[in-house]
């Protein structure tokens, strides 16, 4: 056996983190999570704010860990999370106020006001991304309109993993698939959508040099290594945007496939050689965010485990605690196709008490409420289902892919509840796994970025030799083809 190639990538995920520790052979790539931690959201004076010294905190102990079991010989480190948020550093290169959450409330109109001085067409046509209230556009523009004075002060912009990247190096770039998420980058420039943001009154100072994944961006600074030991370590831009690491790992050997990054968000889609950007994308809300190795992901967000996780910090916090797995228990005996929700309706987009909004939603709607925790479930579930068999219709109008097999990668691919429902709600065979896909994928573009993976064909070959996959099989076709029929009613298409 060769010798091992060690890396560590830190995955960031909106609810949980992790540093995982990575060994490469040279055919195999093993994984070992290092330290996990919850990703809890802080309000301050009616602001949602995420705790980045406490996240950069729990990244330095699982750091000390790895040093620990004698990982003074780490060849890279990379880092990614979920897309959108930043962090603005001043002149002196301080941070200037803890990044906000995408779920602030300051966003709530934001794409109205915009929309009244660029146009919504206008928005899609120079950047091809989604509209979604949380994008980074608004997240700024709210900045301006409220003459924040933070953005006074501001000198750089960093998204969150090219913040933490920051931390460890000195170094002010952002990574290209991270940046695409905004909706403030025009892929057909090249550069960041410098017109739009000088439009919108943004200050065009901020923005930095975009920089490919898979790309070297400097080595950790002495205090860094001098604490970790990680003295010969490279800092990588892997593809930083979570999605784009979960989907370098999709484990398909076919170009012509569907993947589902399936998490607290589940990011639905193909991978393409350029953006499309058309009346289609524009009609259905589609979304081009950037891949790896050249790549592009054309794709749409659908709300995700994020309502299963609301329902559960509910029910915990008034005493009724339940593991993930009692609750699909009480589901799978639940009445099947009682009620649906439309799992991207505004409604679900903040905390709070979801099963209560979940409750609303199927009174406003003329539907019969869930009237316990697995009907709560269950709905969800299969709602999440239903939604991806319109997702995927659409997919295929725009593309006109076979879409044979979707590949759910991600935590929700081990939640067996859904990807059976996915199965038959898209009549579709589904493969389920890596879990790991974002680590796998993040620890893939750095062991390119250091010359061991020339391709994505290399890479997910590697995926495939070193990861279990599960594969389920649609059946009861005609019950949820009657379920979709009536789903279609409570959905915004």
């Amino acid at each position: 056996m060769p010798d091992l190639l060690k890396s560590v990538a830190v995955d960031m995920g909106a609810s949980s983190g992790r540093v995982i520790l990575g060994k490469f052979n040279g055919n195999v790539l093993e994984i070992e999570e290092i330290n996990r931690y919850m990703n809890i959201p802080v309000y301050q004076n009616g602001t949602l704010y995420w705790n980045i010294l406490g996240m950069l905190h729990e990244i330095n102990k699982g750091f000390r860990e790895v040093k620990a079991r004698g990982g003074r010989d780490i060849a890279s480190v990379g880092f990614d999370s979920w897309g959108n948020d930043f962090g603005l550093i001043d002149r002196k290169g301080k941070l200037v106020s803890n990044p906000v959450h995408y779920r602030d409330n300051r966003t709530i109109g934001m794409m109205e006001k915009v929309f009244e001085i660029v146009g919504r067409e206008n928005v899609f046509m120079q950047t091809g991304i989604q509209f979604m209230r949380l994008n980074g556009l608004y997240q700024l523009f709210s900045m301006v309109c409220s003459q924040d004075p933070v953005l006074d002060i501001a000198d750089k912009l960093l998204m969150i993993p090219d913040l933490f990247v920051y931390f460890l190096t000195g170094n002010t770039v952002n990574e290209f698939t991270s940046v695409t998420t905004t909706q403030m980058y025009n892929p057909v420039k090249g550069d960041w959508a410098r017109e739009l943001i000088r439009d919108l009154n943004i200050p065009e100072r901020i923005f930095t040099d975009i920089t490919k994944p898979g790309t070297i961006i400097g080595r950790i600074s002495v205090d860094y290594s001098n604490e970790f030991g990680f003295e010969n370590a490279s800092v990588v831009a892997v593809a930083e945007h979570d999605t784009g690491s979960a989907v370098v790992a999709v484990p398909t050997e076919e170009k012509d496939f569907v993947y589902i990054s399936s998490g607290t968000w589940s990011l639905m889609g193909v991978e393409t050689n350029n953006p499309v950007i058309n009346e289609k994308t524009y009609k259905y809300n589609f979304t081009n965010e950037g891949g790896a190795f050249g790549t592009f992901r054309l794709l749409k967000n659908v709300m995700g485990l994020w309502i299963v996780q609301e329902c559960k910090r509910h029910w915990d916090s008034a005493g009724e605690v339940y593991s993930y797995a009692q609750l699909d228990e009480l589901a799978w005996r639940s009445e099947p196709f009682k009620c649906f929700i439309d799992p991207d309706d505004d409604l679900f987009v903040t905390p709070g008490d979801m099963p209560s909004k979940i409750i609303k939603f199927c009174r406003d709607t003329g539907q019969q409420p869930p009237d316990s925790k697995g009907d709560v479930i269950r709905c969800i579930m299969e709602s999440l289902a239903l939604k991806y068999r319109n997702v995927l219709e659409k997919i295929k109008d725009i593309t006109g892919c076979k879409g044979n097999v979707i590949h759910i990668v991600g935590g929700g691919a081990k939640d067996k509840m859904l990807c059976n429902f996915t199965a038959k709600a898209t009549s579709t065979e589904v493969v389920a796994g890596p879990v790991e896909a974002t680590a796998a994928g993040n620890l893939l573009m750095q062991l390119a970025a250091l010359g061991e993976i020339k391709d994505i064909v290399e890479a997910r070959r590697i995926v495939r030799n070193s990861f279990k996959t599960e594969i389920y099989h649609p059946s009861d076709h005609f019950e949820w083809e009657q379920a979709y029929n009536r789903f279609k009613y409570y959905i915004k298409d």
